[in-house]
């Protein structure tokens, strides 16, 4: 995976979020509906294998197609999809941001920074949580499934945002929780940093230009700094 870097002035002009397992934790609560799925049938689904699916679409892993073929029988879909469905909002509905995105969104308006959404998830996801959760003005606006023709690793999302944006992408930066995430920045040559969660924490993101393990561990121009392979201070 080749890495993508911000350019030699060091400037970055924008800044591209992705939305699920990123801004809110959506990833936990839809592996364990997922999982509460598959041990109703008998069935274990392994996060690992579950992992090639986070930041994409079932086109890199379809769990449907993968516990019929475990099951070896018929499975009520329409019960199990609204049962999981319901379950994922139940939990979901309630959650606040992930610890530290308002602060750094905040940074960011503060700075003249434009921000936007880049997601592999569908606008009538992603837009009435950012309302709910009162983050939707800090965004230009949004890039979601419905934009493109391939979502993330395809690097269409990301190309889309910094084009509308008029910028450059070695003068964007990236926030990203997912491998396939990572991959699409790179493929759009956009420097990112991965922010992972409780799905993706195991994975190895190389390529990436910084790890943190929270928003809340540094301020934006720290992270700016740090990803810009800049002295502190300098």
């Amino acid at each position: 995976m080749s890495l993508s870097r911000i350019d030699n002035t060091g400037v970055v002009e924008a800044l591209v979020f992705d939305f699920d397992g990123l801004i809110l934790d959506t990833e936990y609560p839809i592996y364990q509906a997922w999982q509460e799925c598959y041990e109703a049938h008998g069935r274990h689904l392994a996060l690992d294998v579950y992992c090639e699916c986070v930041g994409s679409d079932f086109g890199r892993f379809d769990p449907v197609s993968h516990l019929e073929e475990a099951h070896g029988g018929d499975i009520d879909w329409d019960f199990w999809d609204e049962k999981r469905e319901a379950r994922v909002r139940e939990i979901v509905n309630h959650l606040p941001p992930m610890p530290g995105v308002a602060e750094r969104l905040a940074e960011a308006r503060k700075a003249g920074l434009p921000c936007v959404v880049a997601s592999s998830s569908p606008r009538s996801w992603v837009e009435p949580h950012l309302e709910r959760l009162g983050l939707r003005h800090y965004f230009e606006f949004t890039k979601c499934r419905d934009d493109v023709v391939e979502p993330k690793p395809a690097p269409d999302l990301f190309s889309a945002a910094v084009e509308g944006l008029g910028v450059a992408p070695s003068r964007a930066l990236v926030f990203e929780d997912s491998l396939n995430g990572l991959k699409a920045s790179l493929a759009a040559g956009i420097p990112c940093v991965v922010v992972p969660n409780r799905v993706t924490g195991h994975l190895v993101f190389s390529g990436s230009v910084l790890r943190l393990g929270s928003f809340a561990e540094v301020s934006l121009a720290e992270i700016i700094t740090l990803a810009s392979g800049e002295p502190p201070n300098s």
